[in-house]
């Protein structure tokens, strides 16, 4: 039956980052100011005009396959028909039911679904080399259509199901048999707060009892990179990478694009508690909006609608967790949007921003993001922005930017969005 009073928690997490892929890895990362950033090593970079990426290092996801398990030797037959940004988003949320100690069979499986936050998935380029070369004649020109079809039975027939945004939570939901409500959100890089977001309604309406909520990207294949080149405004520090995304610093150039896959299993407390799992954070509130002027207006509907939500003001915040760029026209209108919800609190609340560690993950980024707030309340230590060494003056925020800060209270803030204007907001305790 659905009610109000249902509480939602988060029990586990698994990660893929650029500075780590086990919590003990990632926080020493953090308290060292460590960057993930590096000239791209997946593929030749040269030519590109920004030549830099935040790489996820040392993942094969077949060592984590047990290949005694039937299910799991059946799973990792099928990694052959999977891109890397669905491998990253399965193999996390392994990590994330295993650090939740929680099992296929030992769960109602018509009570758990899942949702993932998930993009467009660049192909590889060796899956249409033979066609497109037939096509052009391997020159320039006009496109041999002829050519190209007949071509065209070199490819493996279902080479698409590699690509399609939704096999993520297929392929999760058939390694943890979820049988409840899935899906998946492709609203680029606000999409893992709003999956967050969908976990928390659906449950709280009863009609879930857990949720297995994660997301996963991969921009590095000479064809995601080649295109963003062309049309998303990134950092051209490419002599100097680890310095390269500077958010909310008055000499940022651009944002810097990387990988990543973040997954945590999302529970209504009771039943979590039932079952003696350990709590990680409550989520206390949602919010959602469209900031279609850019101005800041629709950032600031979404905050204050998910403080709301978790019965709070402003001033309860320990530290807002924000998206960042780097880029100069969107941090000024993330921050003027803060300021707007944030109100005279914006002079006091800490805002901690982490792409300067790994960049842009995409669909991704949200709960990785998220994910080191919960390693911060873990700690009691919040780590600072890197590279924001000058703050803009047109960022009016209190930037954290120096040194390790004490994590002192109970509630954090998350916010997404896109460049289009889609976004997100959540506020979480983590701790009683």
């Amino acid at each position: 039956m659905a009610s109000s009073k249902r509480r939602v928690v988060i029990t586990g997490c698994g990660a893929f980052t650029p500075i780590g892929n086990d919590a003990a890895a990632v926080w020493d990362s953090l308290r060292a100011g460590k960057c993930g950033i590096a000239t791209i090593r997946a593929f030749d970079p040269t030519g590109l005009p920004s030549r830099i990426a935040g790489q996820v290092n040392d993942f094969t996801a077949n060592k984590y396959f047990d290949r005694k398990n039937e299910v799991e030797k059946a799973v990792g037959k099928s990694l052959k028909m999977m891109a890397r940004t669905i491998q990253l988003g399965l193999v996390a949320s392994k990590l994330a039911m295993a650090d939740a100690n929680l099992q296929r069979g030992q769960f109602d499986p018509t009570r758990y679904g899942v949702v993932f936050g998930s993009c467009m998935i660049s192909i590889d380029v060796d899956d249409v080399v033979p066609p497109s070369l037939a096509a052009s004649n391997g020159a320039a020109g006009p496109v041999n259509l002829k050519a190209w079809g007949d071509k065209l039975e070199t490819v493996e027939p279902t080479w698409m199901l590699k690509y399609l945004p939704n096999m993520a939570a297929c392929h999760t939901s058939i390694l943890h048999d979820l049988q409840g409500p899935s899906n998946s959100i492709t609203s680029d890089d606000a999409a893992s707060l709003l999956a967050l977001g969908e976990a928390l309604r659906v449950i709280r309406r009863g009609s879930a009892d857990g949720f297995v909520v994660g997301a996963s990207e991969s921009k590095l294949s000479v064809l995601s990179l080649a295109r963003h080149n062309l049309f998303l405004p990134l950092s051209r520090r490419n002599d100097q990478p680890e310095k390269a995304c500077r958010p909310f610093d008055a000499d940022r150039d651009g944002m810097v694009l990387g990988e990543g896959g973040t997954v945590m299993l999302v529970e209504e407390r009771e039943t979590a508690m039932k079952r003696g799992a350990q709590i990680v954070a409550e989520v206390c509130g949602f919010g959602a909006a469209f900031d279609g002027k850019r101005d800041g207006s629709g950032l600031a509907r979404a905050v204050r609608a998910a403080l709301a939500e978790a019965g709070i003001g402003p001033v309860d915040l320990d530290h807002v967790n924000a998206h960042a760029y780097g880029v100069p026209k969107w941090d000024a209108w993330e921050a003027k949007g803060l300021r707007l919800a944030l109100g005279d609190a914006a002079n006091q609340v800490p805002v901690f921003a982490a792409k300067g560690y790994i960049g842009n993950l995409g669909a991704a980024g949200g709960l990785t993001e998220l994910y080191f707030s919960l390693l911060a309340s873990r700690h009691r230590e919040l780590p600072p922005t890197l590279n924001c060494e000058r703050p803009d003056p047109e960022c009016p925020i209190r930037v954290h930017n120096n040194g390790m800060r004490p994590v002192e209270k109970q509630y954090m803030l998350k916010v997404n969005y896109t460049d289009l204007g889609q976004c997100a907001a959540a506020v979480l305790r983590t701790r009683e």
